[in-house]
């Protein structure tokens, strides 16, 4: 990955405690008490408020450092949900890329061109790339905003070539239910951008591959997962 392992000074517990706790959350829909009382179960005592504490704190760094990765393939797919945080509708703007990598989110109480504008502004900033072609639904907001901030990338609108960014939603809703809800739009953004870089690192498409396939992928994303959490020293050059 290219990065410095969290700092883990100042906390009691080892990195495999912490590190399990975190992946737990992100990766199942599960409540931090839940996941106390898993830990209880292996006979690890730690309370949820702990345990949300490190979600906190640790969370984005993994997500992060997860999403060092090549340069996003360049073309991106765009779509946004509403979602209710505290009783209000609000909508979650995602970008993914061809192979149904998150490379950003942004929670807004609008989508309109204002709303897309700022999107793509906070797109294009945090991959550091321009994309080939855009593909995203037919709301107008996202014509307008592209005709302003990328003119020269080709944008497609068609409903039926946007699975791939609406499949991507589908994660979120299971933890929005399992949550009861976001309590505010702040909250929601910090979360979803965790979760949208750690969550995809455990799902691979598993329907295109063999049962042998699927373990040896999975071991190697979980040696990635030790890695950057620091579970693990980084491997010896070959």
């Amino acid at each position: 990955m290219g990065s410095a392992s969290p700092s883990y000074r100042g906390h009691r517990y080892p990195v495999e405690v912490i590190s399990h706790c975190v992946w737990l959350y992100f990766r199942f829909p599960l409540s931090f008490r839940e996941v106390e009382e898993l830990m209880l179960e292996r006979g690890v005592i730690v309370s949820y408020e702990t345990i949300r504490r490190w979600c906190l704190k640790f969370g984005q760094q993994y997500a992060n450092s997860l999403r060092r990765q090549p340069r996003p393939g360049d073309k991106w797919h765009l779509d946004e949900v509403f979602v209710k945080i505290n009783g209000e509708l609000k909508y979650l703007w995602r970008a993914v890329d061809a192979d149904g990598n998150v490379l950003d989110i942004l929670a807004q109480g609008r989508r309109d061109k204002a709303a897309a504008r700022r999107f793509f502004h906070k797109l294009l900033k945090k991959t550091c790339s321009v994309p080939r072609v855009i593909v995203t639904d037919k709301l107008r907001s996202y014509g307008a905003a592209h005709r302003e901030v990328m003119p020269s990338v080709e944008h497609r609108a068609h409903k039926g070539l946007n699975n791939r960014a609406e499949n991507s939603h589908q994660p979120t809703r299971q933890r929005e239910r399992a949550m009861k809800g976001f309590r505010s739009v702040g909250g929601a953004q910090r979360f979803l951008a965790a979760f949208s870089g750690i969550s995809p690192h455990f799902r691979p498409r598993r329907h295109l591959m063999t049962a042998t396939e699927y373990h040896a992928e999975m071991t190697t994303r979980f040696a990635i997962w030790d890695e950057i959490t620091g579970a693990t020293a980084l491997p010896a050059a070959a």
